[in-house]
């Protein structure tokens, strides 16, 4: 049997990221829904207001290193020279412990200033305790990049997998601990930003697991004479033209001068790129709080408001995640459409990739603004904020499109272009607080995102269509969509009506837990049906494109050719 090839390599190692993602992301937004209801909002509130602070240091310190690892290692290894490539996760993670060393110190020293800053005394130690987490998820992410240098995908899906859960167990724990204690509300939210740290210390040991047996591996190897790589599967594959290793190993010898120089270079476009989406929300974490204490709220109430607005940030956060793992596929295949296709292939696979993930943001919102109420029930035990939520859902659409635009720029060479266009974003974001919040509270934030979302994804699209020569049909990219769109709206709202009329007619209320959670169940169920119906009916979902999907395209769509449903 043959070697995989790069593309179905490429596949499979895609989509073991994405599935570690999205079990990352399911285990995230659980952590938050314990952490509102046993801790409350106010609680909530300052983890909220933390975390996107921490999430911005670690961006920093951890963005742009990985990814220049994962570009370098590859390289030297189809040249031939592994060990260079060992050098260079050497050398990246003496910088990334190094980084994040002086990270963690400037966030633990300067925790009282920036709990100033922000204007909530309250968040102080949450910051702190959040900057223990800077001490080893750098070293970890480093580690990865290494890996993926060698397409080997699993040492970072385990990873992360065991990351996020070992970070919420200890929340939980700590959480559970605290409240028997009855500590304060900053206390609490302490304990809970411990978590942190100790999934990064679970997944730097996952990684230095990883290093040692693949060291243990080539040491092997050496013993018993042939030279050669180990495969994604973990198999020894011989060289087969040795002295041409020898003589390229000979000539590509850089200095540790060097290396440092390449790496930095490479990392520090790559981390300013990514520093964008973070900004986001930390525009939030800066306004929203001093906005609403001018409004006549303590420090306590602007907790208590800011961890009801942060209730959809999970839910949607679910789908922009899906985007971004998903979107790794993309950056390589436009590569490679624009290298071996030409304008046209890069035309089609911009066009494909644009259609999927419009409609599947546009599901998202619409199918969240449909059913937030119970949804809001469900997870959080009422329905405070449910206008606030309705107004986040909005922003599915604009993150997710932006997203997946942004990954087929860098595919395209334009690497820098959606930094600017999230910068851009965030600087309508905190304009719009500032006249927004005034006047609608929590709910002027959530309008707030969905408009700077939205305007990050028409930036991105437009650059898009301009380097790529694709010319988008404004009829086609709004009019079907929107009739798809409208039908699942449609169904889920009936669905929700429906289950709530039968529940109100055995006596069960609607305001119940119970209750909401089968009127959300029923209502999501009902509109994922008639939204994968009409998009196979309208022609927006094709048998050829549902097959290409992983592990159950296939089969899906011989189900819905057979029904006659899908053409």
């Amino acid at each position: 049997m043959g070697q995989p090839s790069t593309a179905s390599r490429l596949l499979q190692g895609a989509f073991v990221l994405a599935l570690a993602a999205i079990m990352s992301k399911v285990i995230g937004a659980f952590q938050k829904i314990p952490l509102q209801n046993l801790g409350g909002d106010g609680v909530f509130g300052i983890y909220n207001t933390v975390y996107p602070f921490y999430m911005m240091l670690i961006t920093i310190a951890a963005a742009g290193l990985p990814a220049a690892v994962s570009k370098f290692v590859a390289e030297e290894n189809a040249l031939g020279r592994p060990e260079e490539g060992r050098r260079v996760a050497r050398l990246s993670s003496a910088l990334l412990g190094g980084i994040g060393l002086v990270m963690a110190a400037l966030m633990y020293a300067g925790a009282p200033l920036l709990a100033k800053i922000i204007g909530n005394s309250h968040v102080a130690a949450s910051i702190r305790t959040a900057s223990l987490a800077l001490l080893f998820v750098p070293l970890m992410t480093g580690l990865r990049g290494y890996f993926q240098g060698l397409q080997q995908m699993v040492p970072t899906a385990v990873s992360q997998v065991l990351e996020q859960t070992v970070r919420v167990t200890v929340m939980i724990v700590l959480l559970l601990w605290l409240l028997r204690k009855e500590a304060s509300l900053e206390t609490i939210a302490a304990g809970a930003m411990l978590g942190s740290a100790a999934g990064g210390i679970a997944g730097l040991l996952v990684m230095l697991y990883f290093w040692y047996r693949h060291r243990h591996r080539l040491k092997a190897a050496d013993q018993s004479g042939p030279t050669g790589t180990w495969s994604r599967t973990g198999r020894w594959k011989e060289d087969r033209v040795q002295g041409q290793m020898e003589t390229t190993g000979a000539a590509g010898k850089r200095s540790n001068a060097e290396w440092v120089r390449m790496l930095m270079a490479y990392a520090i476009p790559v981390c300013l790129g990514s520093l964008a989406v973070p900004l986001m929300n930390l525009v939030d974490t800066f306004t929203v709080p001093r906005l609403l204490q001018r409004e006549g709220l303590d420090e306590i109430g602007v907790m208590v408001d800011f961890g009801i607005y942060n209730r959809g940030l999970p839910l949607v956060q679910m789908v922009t995640m899906l985007a971004t793992s998903l979107s790794v596929l993309f950056i390589p295949a436009m590569a490679e459409a624009r290298l071996k296709g030409g304008p046209e292939a890069v035309r089609q696979q911009a066009g494909m990739a644009l259609r999927w993930f419009w409609l599947i943001g546009l599901a998202a919102s619409a199918g969240l603004a449909v059913l937030a109420e119970p949804i809001n029930r469900m997870l959080y035990g009422d329905a405070a904020g449910t206008e606030a939520l309705r107004y986040m859902a909005l922003t599915a659409a604009g993150s997710t499109v932006s997203i997946i635009a942004a990954a087929l720029l860098q595919g395209l060479g334009a690497v820098r272009a959606p930094a600017f266009s999230m910068l851009a974003a965030a600087g309508v974001k905190a304009l719009l607080n500032v006249l927004l919040v005034p006047a609608l509270g929590i709910s002027g934030a959530a309008l707030a995102g969905a408009a700077a979302y939205m305007l990050a994804a028409g930036l991105n699209v437009a650059l898009l269509a301009r380097r790529s020569g694709m010319r988008p049909a404004i009829g086609a990219a709004l009019a079907k969509p929107a009739l798809v769109i409208a039908a699942m709206g449609a169904a889920a709202a009936v669905a929700a009506w429906a289950a709530e009329a039968v529940l109100g007619g055995v006596g069960i209320a609607a305001d119940r837990r119970l209750a909401a959670t089968g009127i959300s169940l029923l209502g999501m169920a009902a509109g994922i049906a008639v939204f994968v119906l009409a998009a196979a009916r309208t022609g927006l979902l094709t048998a050829a494109e549902l097959a290409s999907v992983p592990k159950v395209g296939a089969r899906l769509a011989a189900i819905l050719r057979r029904l006659r449903i899908l053409r």
